[in-house]
């Protein structure tokens, strides 16, 4: 059977039947309040009050005995979750015969719209994933084709992180017209610059080119998370971020995917930077859907925040900037010479590299989905510090191990470092609506300094040495002094809203 809705769509209804004694007929008779909450209609049918779905109606038949009676359960439902429905509908159908919160559901219900902002946004993250590795995956092939060396690749992937200014004046803009067209703006010109890359005579054009593009693809990444934090319940703001690095790990996953069209030419990376040009109609369909924030609506109109506030915000940024700088200083290195370590000192071919980095890297899903939930129930700061140090001690000591050991201490320190994704949630939270975007593209300029700064010198430390082995272990001393900051300094934030943390704010009524 299927139900008809107004817009001219149909859903499915599934059923079940269950025979139950008195207590048990009591409890189908009475509103849920776990995925869904219900209204009471009458005896035997329920409504939609709240939870993450656009229809929602839930019907008993119930054939009465003694003490003992045949109850068929019925439901029909469409999900307020455009792009994901398809996967979203079998784990709801599979939920909803129960009367629990399953594992994989947020700590705090969504509504509707938080439900859909956060899919549209989440496809939009995919896009940034892909856009953000693709120079990160194919500067090794690039600079082989321009017969450059490992120096060049460094300050090449140094010199990229100069487009952060670009992605600063972004939030400059979003902070006073608002997030939502700022993201479609930025995300269809990164598209385009990016495959212009494809197109590159000399590596120094190529990096030209992805200044702008990873300047607005930065743009992206900020103001999807600005948009997760200003939409999401206070209970499930870190769970909306796992989600979020979840799609971009995705997006990354897929260059990864493209890469060993590499091995085919000394000119094949180039068409890894075409690949974005097919979700041009992906994006148009969001850019139709996405409203702009509340919480941006709400405070358009607020000028000047008080003294306290002010003090308040600027100790926030010095603390999350230096936090920052400390952690890409290693992270990013880590993250962007695997590849060339891969290839140079461990004779990998693009093939190798991608069976490598999907086996070892794609386990990290699981370390960044609990690190949602865990930062949401546990609290952010004992899950962020552990996959800081976890995450450090495994990945360095992958640089120096070879052939077994190499694949195990990576993929721990992958998985263990993903933890780090609780971190992700502060930048948002601790800043006013009006400062938020600016304050977030603070953080990631002073971020990108420290990135940029951990490429130099391990780059300079590798040709020094003729290893990577001694060079991260130089640069591990960041993120461990970033736990230790983590530790001591940061607030702890799970639960608590955002006009608690930001006073100054205009509250908006709980959705």
């Amino acid at each position: 059977m299927r139900t008809r809705l107004k817009g001219g769509f149909f859903i499915p209804r599934f059923s079940h039947t269950v025979f139950v004694d008195n207590a048990g007929l009591s409890e189908l008779r009475s509103p849920r309040d776990d995925l869904v909450k219900e209204e009471v209609e009458s005896e035997n049918r329920f409504g939609f009050v709240h939870g993450p779905f656009e229809h929602y109606e839930r019907t008993l038949v119930v054939e009465e005995g003694e003490n003992r009676h045949k109850v068929t359960e019925s439901f029909a439902f469409r999900l307020a979750i455009p792009i994901w429905r398809p996967l979203f509908n079998f784990l709801f159908r599979r939920s909803l015969l129960n009367r629990s919160i399953p594992w994989w559901a947020p700590p705090n219900r969504l509504s509707s719209r938080a439900a859909r902002v956060l899919a549209l946004l989440a496809a939009v993250q995919i896009v940034d994933g892909y856009l953000g590795t693709v120079i990160t995956q194919t500067i090794t092939f690039a600079a082989d084709e321009f017969d450059r060396g490992t120096t060049a690749q460094g300050v090449t992937l140094a010199v990229v992180r100069i487009g952060v200014l670009v992605a600063l004046g972004v939030m400059f803009v979003a902070d006073k017209h608002g997030r939502r067209r700022l993201l479609i703006f930025a995300t269809v010109s990164a598209i385009a610059l990016t495959a212009l890359g494809a197109f590159s005579p000399n590596l120094w054009f190529l990096g030209g080119t992805q200044i702008v593009a990873r300047g607005l693809t930065t743009g992206m990444g900020i103001l999807i998370g600005v948009m997760a934090a200003e939409e999401l319940p206070r209970g499930s703001r870190a769970y909306g971020v796992s989600l979020l690095s979840l799609s971009a790990a995705l997006g990354a996953g897929m260059a990864v995917w493209v890469l060993p069209v590499a091995d085919l030419h000394e000119q094949g990376w180039r068409i890894v930077y075409l690949v974005p040009l097919l979700s041009l109609p992906l994006i148009a369909s969001v850019g139709r859907r996405l409203p702009e924030t509340l919480r941006f609506e709400a405070n358009s109109e607020v000028e000047n925040l008080s003294s306290e506030q002010k003090s308040l915000e600027y100790r926030r940024l010095f603390l999350l900037a230096v936090g920052a700088f400390l952690f890409l200083f290693f992270a990013s290195s880590a993250s962007q010479f695997k590849n060339d370590f891969l290839r140079d000192h461990r004779g990998y071919s693009a093939a190798g590299i991608t069976m490598y980095t999907l086996l070892t890297s794609t386990p990290a899903a699981i370390g960044i989905f609990w690190a949602g939930k865990w930062a949401d129930t546990r609290g952010r700061r004992p899950v962020g510090a552990l996959g800081l140090v976890g995450g450090t001690v495994f990945l360095t000591a992958s640089y120096f191990a070879s052939s077994s050991l190499m694949w195990a201490t990576h993929l721990m320190g992958i998985v263990i470092g993903s933890l780090t994704v609780a971190l992700g949630v502060y930048g948002p939270e601790l800043f006013s609506t009006r400062h938020r975007a600016k304050a977030n593209g603070t953080i990631v300029t002073i971020g990108v300094l420290g990135s940029a700064s951990g490429l130099l010198v391990v780059g300079l430390l590798q040709d020094h040495f003729n290893s990577y082995g001694p060079a991260f272990l130089i640069a591990a001393i960041g993120p461990l002094l970033a736990a230790v900051l983590v530790l001591t300094r940061y607030p702890e934030t799970a639960q608590t809203e955002l006009e608690e943390l930001n006073p100054d704010d205009i509250e908006i009524e709980d959705f």
